[in-house]
């Protein structure tokens, strides 16, 4: 599992491990990483012509070494300096020792040298500002860094984009948009929550020894190893209880196929049985495609459960079947339309599922608020509801009313079609039906649900939910092996 940690954090551990170690080691384990990327970047530093973006912190000097190091392996490297009078002092002398060249002046980080040194750049080195940085660019360095980005090679930030906030991923002004972010020790909770996450590209991590000086992370992101020991697994004593019984309130007159959709990510998603609560136009739809469906009129008369899912595609009119969901003190998803009903606290554990208009709407803010700081409303949102977070995007945010979290990494734009979210509801709910807990079912569920989205687009280029649906069988097969006989 990748833990990204706070400022506080990794600061602290910093501190603990230099006490061990001789002045400047952890900086020169750290440039040594960023040029090692670098050079791989490069195809080999030889003739290459890299700029340096310095600033005054230890990230000028994380660039300043790096650049160094490239200036002795035969690159062309120019430093633009943002602050002559704060330069890293041991950086700079190795850099001129190495051959590297300034083309900035003291007080004028523009310049012509400047200017063209960074636009004939096959890559430059964003090191203006690291994890000590906040409120966005100052307008000089907004300038470099626009420059850098629309008119040089590969831009490489140094730990993570200059500009972004680093403990909320948002970006509250001009910030570097890097093509390889070289993180160092932990990644930064910047690096794996959108906004921010979106401009960092591709992220290499450098260890420089702080694992055994860091905390709990801020916020976890499962890799497959995780999800494989997560999935529940069936085993010779399995019956349709043991696998999980999950109840589907979901789908209407009007959105009929949501619970095609719902139910059908529950089925295969390893659920024992789905009971299936709806009028009896959607219930005929949904056995057409699902005959193992058990269906009933309503909720009252559903059968024994182990947890529900509901508000897939249910329109306004069924309020009081929610409220008998959100009171049974099962294990409940909330999606959609049900998140209207809501109760504040919950009071059984809980999964709700909103995109960035419905968490908005439920927390009375604006959607542009939401997507810009939405590691800051999900977990508002599980604070207030006593509940388990997703917030659907490119970078789904899972959030626990206890602090936990979880960024999920296999987002992908093959997800922006109408019913994904629906199949991601079934598939979670069957999930929590089968006994994990609401951060567990959160966080699989998306992280298998971005996996068919992928698997989908590689078969039929852009693919709807239905192809996203019958996708997640083979993704799951490489996640769980079959039952023994």
């Amino acid at each position: 599992m990748i833990g990204a940690h706070s400022v506080a954090d990794v600061r602290a551990a910093e501190a603990a491990l230099m006490a061990t170690l001789p002045d400047g080691a952890l900086m020169q384990r750290a440039a040594a990483g960023l040029a090692a990327v670098c050079a791989g970047v490069l195809g080999g530093p030889y003739g290459a012509r890299v700029a340096l973006l310095v600033g005054g912190g230890d990230n000028g000097g994380d660039a300043l070494w790096a650049g160094a190091r490239l200036a002795r392996r035969g690159a062309r490297v120019d430093a633009v300096l943002l602050r002559h009078d704060r330069v890293h002092t041991a950086g700079m002398a190795a850099f001129i020792q190495a051959g590297g060249r300034v083309v900035s002046e003291p007080g004028r980080p523009s310049t012509p040298d400047a200017d063209q040194a960074i636009q004939r750049a096959d890559l430059v080195i964003d090191g203006i500002v690291g994890i000590g940085g906040s409120g966005g660019l100052r307008p000089e360095a907004a300038r470099l860094a626009e420059m850098a980005s629309a008119q040089a090679g590969l831009v490489v930030a140094v730990d993570l984009p200059s500009g972004v906030e680093p403990d909320s991923g948002e970006v509250s002004g001009p910030a570097v948009r890097a093509d390889v972010t070289v993180t160092f020790g932990t990644h930064k909770i910047a690096l794996v929550v959108d906004p921010a996450a979106e401009l960092a590209g591709h992220v290499e991590f450098v260890d420089i020894g702080l694992a055994p000086y860091l905390p709990e992370p801020a916020v976890e992101v499962l890799e497959p190893a995780d999800v494989s020991v997560l999935l529940p697994r069936s085993g010779r004593n399995s019956d349709k209880y043991r696998r999980g019984v999950l109840g589907l309130l979901a789908g209407s007159t009007r959105y009929r196929g949501a619970a095609v959709l719902a139910a059908g990510a529950a089925v295969q998603g390893g659920a024992g049985m789905v009971r299936l609560a709806g009028p009896s136009d959607v219930t005929s739809m949904v056995l057409a495609r699902w005959p193992e469906i058990v269906a009933s009129a309503d909720v009252e008369n559903t059968g024994r459960v182990q947890a529900w899912a509901v508000g897939s595609g249910l329109g306004d009119d069924r309020g009081e079947e929610i409220a008998a969901t959100l009171e049974s003190g099962l294990p409940v998803l909330v999606d959609a339309d049900a998140l209207r009903h809501l109760p504040s606290p919950l009071t059984s554990p809980a999964l709700l599922t909103p995109h960035a208009g419905e968490l908005a709407r439920m927390v009375g803010a604006q959607r542009s608020d939401v997507e810009a700081r939405r590691f800051h409303h999900a977990r508002e949102a599980a604070r207030r509801w006593a509940a388990t977070v997703l917030l659907k995007g490119s970078t789904t945010l899972i959030v626990g009313p206890d602090g936990r979290a979880r960024a999920n990494p296999t987002g992908t734009p093959a997800l922006a079609t109408a019913g994904s979210g629906d199949v991601l509801a079934g598939l979670a709910g069957a999930l929590l039906a089968a006994g994990l807990d609401p951060l567990d079912a959160g966080s699989v569920a998306a992280y298998i649900h971005g996996q068919a989205g992928r698997a989908a687009a590689a078969a039929v280029g852009a693919p709807g939910a239905s192809s996203v649906l019958d996708a997640l069988p083979g993704v799951l097969a490489t996640f769980v092996p079959p039952p023994s006989p």
